[in-house]
């Protein structure tokens, strides 16, 4: 695929590049809680800017339903961006109307502009492609040239990320072609050991991913709420905690292939438990227990790993070249069950391996536990992109950039 500096090369000034961004940041009514999404995409549209671009930057947010949601708009992503360009940043109230057309056309050399969240309109997530394709033409009205930097949306085939490259000279902006790059070092002449943790609520979530990993990977930890099908499928009780009954047998298929592969499944060895989830709002004291892995009372949700596991996860990752963590541990919002998901954080920040955060929930951990993000080989912006990556799909979004 063409890259950003191929397009910087051949000159951008006046011309106006559509950079499709992933800035489906966490909003606390409209306060940006975790800004990382939008800071990611800053080289690209500061490199455009600079070089003389009129800059429109897309995004989706959340999930509306096809049509205008207040609660979903980008104006507080909008005003966040200008902060961290510290310039201006101009913002239509729409996507494709008046407000869009109108904001473009005033946008001066070196000027940005952010249009309205793109699932406002339901052209954007149609399974139908003369629909979507419909909603590509009307983007493709507002600008010259296509880059594609929103990772985190690479895997969706939506109008934005699939059909509208195909209409415009399109190029790979700066996030998009580090994230490749990162995730071809998991697939491709791995340094080893290769260690993979992960984490997270629901197994079925990652058993495509365990299911390639298997064959790749030489140690796999669980962590999360999955880890309690992998120990239902040991045929230990597991309380009222997350559970996916209909996913044990293929675990419990995963687990024996581990053994005959050789590869180290490594699962929790002590929990920390309560009789109910904790109040993440407030925050109040949960004060859990911690039992063995295989002692979980009939009454007790499990909701981190315990102290012992966060040992062993510790001593696991310690002699690995290369590791890849996708989800946290535990309950990591609540101070009382954040102790599993920090240990697997310090774990890779000690470690002098090559080191991926995988995206989504663990991304946010990071930033929230406070650790720095430089101190991890990279900290991917798409959890579910990075997964179907390491699965081996096709990402519709990638194909999309390839001439």
């Amino acid at each position: 695929m063409k890259t950003i500096d191929e397009l910087l090369a051949a000159g951008v000034a006046g011309r106006r590049v559509f950079v499709r961004a992933d800035l489906n940041v966490p909003l606390d009514g409209t306060t940006i809680t975790d800004d990382g999404r939008i800071r990611a995409v800053l080289p690209t549209v500061k490199a455009l800017a600079d070089a003389g671009a009129k800059v429109v930057v897309a995004s989706h947010l959340g999930r509306p339903k096809g049509a205008p949601d207040p609660a979903f708009s980008l104006a507080p992503v909008a005003a966040r961006l200008g902060e961290l360009l510290g310039t201006g940043v101009a913002f239509a109230t729409d996507t494709v109307g008046d407000s869009a057309r109108e904001t473009v056309a005033g946008l001066r050399d070196g000027q940005v502009a952010v249009v309205e969240n793109l699932r406002f309109n339901a052209g954007e997530t149609a399974k139908d492609d003369v629909e979507r394709g419909a909603f590509a033409d009307q983007l493709a009205e507002l600008a010259d040239v296509y880059v594609g930097d929103g990772f985190g949306a690479v895997h969706r085939k939506h109008a934005s990320v699939f059909d509208l490259p195909a209409r415009l000279p399109h190029y790979a902006g700066y996030l998009i072609a580090t994230e490749v790059d990162v995730l071809k070092k998991l697939t491709e002449d791995v340094r080893r050991p290769y260690v993979v943790a992960l984490g997270g609520a629901k197994v079925s979530d990652k058993l495509a991913v365990i299911d390639e990993l298997l064959g790749k990977a030489d140690r796999i930890l669980i962590g999360g709420g999955m880890a309690y099908t992998f120990l239902k499928a040991q045929g230990h009780e597991v309380g009222i905690s997350l559970l996916q009954e209909d996913q044990v047998p293929a675990v419990r298929e995963y687990i024996e292939r581990a053994e005959k592969t050789g590869v180290e499944l490594v699962l929790p060895v002590d929990v920390l438990v309560a009789g109910e989830f904790p109040d993440l709002k407030t925050k109040a004291p949960a004060h859990p227990t911690t039992v063995a892995a295989d002692a979980i009372p009939a009454d007790q949700e499990g909701l981190d790993i315990g102290p012992e596991t966060r040992k062993l996860y510790a001593s696991k990752l310690a002699d690995a070249a290369t590791v890849f963590w996708n989800g946290p541990m535990g309950v990591f919002e609540h101070p009382d069950y954040a102790e599993g998901t920090k240990a697997v954080a310090q774990a890779l920040v000690d470690s002098p391996a090559f080191t991926v955060v995988g995206g989504g929930d663990s991304a946010a951990a990071v930033r929230i536990l406070g650790f720095d993000e430089n101190a991890f080989g990279h900290i991917s912006t798409g959890g579910g992109a990075s997964l179907e990556y390491l699965e081996g799909k096709t990402l519709p979004g990638l194909a999309a950039l390839e001439d």
